[in-house]
């Protein structure tokens, strides 16, 4: 499920990926459920793709999520995210990650997170788990993806063959001269 959801960098809030289209994704708010287009020059990430820093290996988004969900009891953040302090923020995050890297998760990180936590549970978008059916569906859209640039790249050599092949004929007719 977290495949389809989306971040973008210099927009607030979440998004779910509705269509791709040439050079552009069709994207819809969680929020307001509007419509709207992202191109190439967006940075976009998907949350599945997103994982948090600790003191050993990083815990990937969606199991940080389902801790947050199990601590919550899959409601919303009960204090004021936006308010409250970076020392309030840290404290409250160690309960759900105890070996959270606090030198490289910053409090802004958090408050990030537990906005996106609330924007997710209040939409009803409450499983984090990944599964085997949205991997085997995201390969099958890289698949394309690839496929599909795959034929841009070779229409593009057939292209620059053409046109070389010109200039050799044209270099060559130019030494008869």
């Amino acid at each position: 499920m977290l495949k389809n959801i989306l971040a973008i960098t210099g927009k607030p809030g979440l998004y779910r990926l509705v269509s791709r289209g040439n050079n552009m994704l069709i994207i819809e708010s969680l929020e307001d459920c509007k419509r709207m287009p992202t191109y190439a020059h967006d940075k976009v990430v998907s949350l599945a793709d997103i994982s948090m820093f600790t003191e050993g290996d990083d815990i990937p988004l969606h199991d940080v999520l389902e801790k947050l969900k199990n601590f919550e009891k899959s409601e919303p953040v009960k204090f004021d995210i936006k308010k409250a302090s970076n020392d309030e923020l840290r404290s409250y995050f160690a309960r759900i990650v105890p070996d959270f890297d606090r030198d490289r998760v910053y409090p802004s990180d958090i408050r990030k997170l537990l906005l996106w936590y609330n924007i997710l549970v209040k939409t009803g978008n409450t499983d984090f788990s990944v599964s085997d059916e949205n991997e085997a569906e995201s390969v099958l859209v890289e698949d394309k993806v690839e496929k599909a640039e795959h034929k841009v790249n070779t229409k593009s050599q057939v292209k620059t063959q053409k046109s070389s092949a010109v200039t050799v004929k044209t270099g060559v007719g130019a030494k008869r001269g």
